[in-house]
């Protein structure tokens, strides 16, 4: 199975930025959907962005269209999350998350039942 370890996060100011990294190892696959979700306490998680296998299709929530970028590098095996101008409701704990059908672009690109595998989590606060 994938191995997946966020990292990146931290503590920022309103209108500040953050770069969030994503680690993967161990599987690989050929058509897959990563996605980046956040969850704070109490809440449900929510998907943030999404990205195909091959970096052409991406999935923004409407509450990050403009402010966050999602990539990957594939010779790194790393996901990357680029948040400018963050806002103080961005804070939460965010993840990334792989579906390795790739079958989440057609059920629900940023619904996390659609995912099987998962990262620990890495806090991101805003203030």
């Amino acid at each position: 199975h994938v191995q997946l370890v966020e990292s990146g996060g931290g503590s920022v100011q309103v209108g500040g930025s953050l770069r969030l990294s994503c680690a993967a190892s161990g599987d690989t696959y050929n058509n897959y959907c990563m996605t980046w979700f956040r969850q704070t306490q109490g809440k449900e998680r929510e998907g943030v962005a999404a990205i195909s296998s091959g970096g052409g299709v991406t999935y923004y929530a409407d509450s990050v269209k403009g402010r966050f970028t999602i990539s990957h590098d594939n010779a790194e095996n790393t996901l990357i999350l680029q948040m400018n101008s963050l806002k103080s409701e961005d804070t939460a704990m965010y993840y990334c998350a792989v579906d390795p059908s790739g079958r989440a672009w057609s059920s629900g690109v940023l619904s996390p039942g659609e995912y099987s595998r998962w990262g620990q989590g890495t806090q991101v606060t805003v203030s």
